[in-house]
């Protein structure tokens, strides 16, 4: 442990907020923004997808997607992004943040365009390579949760770093927000362009043939704010707790700092070399038993909250169109076109998003630095708990009409609850606790757990809510929504339970959080 920190670091860590604290909010949220987009409009979509491709005019209602089908569609993405947290993770951390930084960036816009042109001669053909892309989109995605995280922390000063990381972690909204606007523009010029009656009254007639033309621009359209950061990402200069603790050059890290800082760092070089080597320490690894006696209880605490998070977090927002189908929010397939079904499900999407999701990343910005990552991610899962039981224990009076808003709104405070509280706290803390050589990597590994969780929410709700007397076509029985509520209230109890093993890093220095220093006082 070192006994003073570099001049360059702790000028980072007493900066004053300045312009460049919010051109690299807006460089790093861009990439959050399109993530968001690309891994959630797909549920904007699925029922088009099963209409277009599965209907059968002779049967009642119209097709869906089988559940082999819907789960790979879903959950993907999914499976890329947790490669790509690892891989890219492992990455930022021997070859640097912005080495890597644009290359995913890349990845997910060439990906998404890929994605809309998904051909095939038949339905399954289709469905395969709209698979094969999604994946490596979400390989794309997966990169930017530990290199826009690490970088953020890394450029912040440690009065307002919280606020900082959350901000960028708060476009995720925006972009679940766009999504549903996207949809709602799309679904709403085709429905007036090409009217089609809703499918009880004319079965063939209600899908239009210009409504394969829909899905397509819906997943194309989030190429657009991701190509339009390229050039700046590329700009950004490498952070300087890379290049001096891990690259060990201290002096060119305070060459570039003092450029975005427009104040000049002076770096002794020898001394400066001789420190950053300290700060460093012995070199011992992820797999160290150094690393194990430091922070392996911490690695435990932000892999399992994040993991019980997503688990939640992805079930409401993957399949929050069944859920409002289930208690007569959105009316029934048959009673509407293919296209008035995607203007229905978007516009109820957009509801929630504007509501509650977005409020939530945003009060989160402001009290972060106040409150502490600690007790918003603590008090996010106990209300998390309390909403989700407020669901489950009167699932049937939510279910009667007249009561449906009432569910809505207890619906929309669960996503509020989980934005002010563990899904932004569980992207942010990783990002602080970590020495600088590891920070990437354990935030990869953090991040990976998520969407382990992710991917359980993703297939297991999709089963687990099925009507255990009358499920789906070509599904099992389930336990039903309501006992899945149920699961998911005990999976944010026992998240509430797994925080009392996250610390607490609120107003401190990176490296004297990653136990690279003793204190602030030997750091100043």
């Amino acid at each position: 442990m070192a006994d003073r920190q570099l001049n360059v670091l702790s000028t980072l860590d007493h900066a004053k907020t300045q312009w460049y604290h919010f051109t690299a909010i807006v460089i790093a949220g861009m990439g959050f923004f399109t993530d968001a987009y690309d891994l959630f409009c797909i549920s904007l979509v699925t029922k088009l997808l099963g209409r277009i491709y599965y209907t059968d005019v002779s049967k009642p209602d119209p097709g869906t997607l089988p559940p082999s089908v819907l789960a790979a569609v879903n959950g993907v993405a999914l499976c890329g992004t947790l490669a790509g947290q690892l891989f890219f993770g492992w990455l930022g951390d021997k070859l640097g943040r912005k080495s890597v930084y644009g290359f995913t960036l890349v990845l997910m816009v060439l990906c998404s365009v890929a994605s809309g042109l998904s051909f095939g001669r038949t339905p399954k053909g289709v469905v395969a390579t709209l698979c094969f892309f999604r994946f490596w989109l979400g390989f794309g995605i997966g990169g930017d949760y530990p290199l826009s995280a690490t970088i953020m922390s890394e450029y912040a000063n440690k009065r307002t770093r919280g606020a900082f990381i959350a901000a960028v972690f708060a476009m995720q909204g925006f972009g679940i927000l766009f999504g549903a606007i996207v949809a709602l523009a799309v679904s709403a010029g085709f429905r007036h362009a090409y009217p089609a009656p809703p499918y009880a009254q004319g079965r063939a007639a209600s899908l239009a043939p210009q409504a394969d033309y829909v899905w397509r621009i819906i997943l194309m359209f989030g190429t657009l704010p991701a190509a339009l950061t390229y050039y700046w990402r590329m700009k950004m200069p490498e952070t300087a707790r890379y290049t001096a603790l891990v690259a060990r050059n201290a002096k060119q890290a305070a060459a570039d700092m003092s450029r975005v800082l427009n104040t000049e760092i002076e770096e002794e070089s020898s001394g400066a070399e001789k420190a950053a080597v300290v700060l460093a320490g012995d070199e011992w690894g992820l797999f160290s038993s150094e690393f194990v006696r430091r922070h392996g209880l911490h690695l435990v605490a932000t892999t399992s909250t994040w993991f019980l998070l997503d688990i939640a977090f992805y079930s409401q927002n993957l399949f929050q169109k069944d859920i409002f189908s289930k208690v007569g929010w959105i009316p029934a397939a048959r009673t509407m076109s293919a296209i008035e079904e995607v203007f229905r499900i978007s516009r109820a999407q957009a509801l929630i998003a504007l509501c509650g999701t977005i409020p939530g990343y945003w009060f989160t910005v402001a009290f972060i630095d106040v409150v502490g990552r600690f007790w918003i991610q603590i008090t996010g899962f106990a209300m998390m708990t309390a909403f989700m039981l407020g669901l489950a224990v009167p699932y049937h009076h939510w279910t009667t009409p007249g009561h449906h808003a009432g569910f809505v709104v207890m619906y929309g405070f669960t996503f509020f609850f989980a934005n002010f509280g563990p899904n932004s706290t569980t992207f942010i803390v990783p990002a602080e606790i970590y020495p600088a050589r590891l920070r990437s990597t354990c935030h990869g590994i953090s991040a990976a757990a998520g969407k382990a969780g992710a991917i359980v929410g993703a297939f297991g709700f999709l089963y687990a809510a099925q009507d255990p007397n009358k499920p789906e076509a070509g599904y099992p029985r389930g336990i039903g929504i309501r006992n899945a509520l149920f699961v998911l209230a005990g999976t944010n109890l026992l998240g509430t339970v797994m925080t009392l093993l996250v610390p607490e890093s609120k107003g401190k220095s990176l490296e004297v959080v990653s136990q690279e220093v003793a204190d602030d006082e030997e750091a100043a």
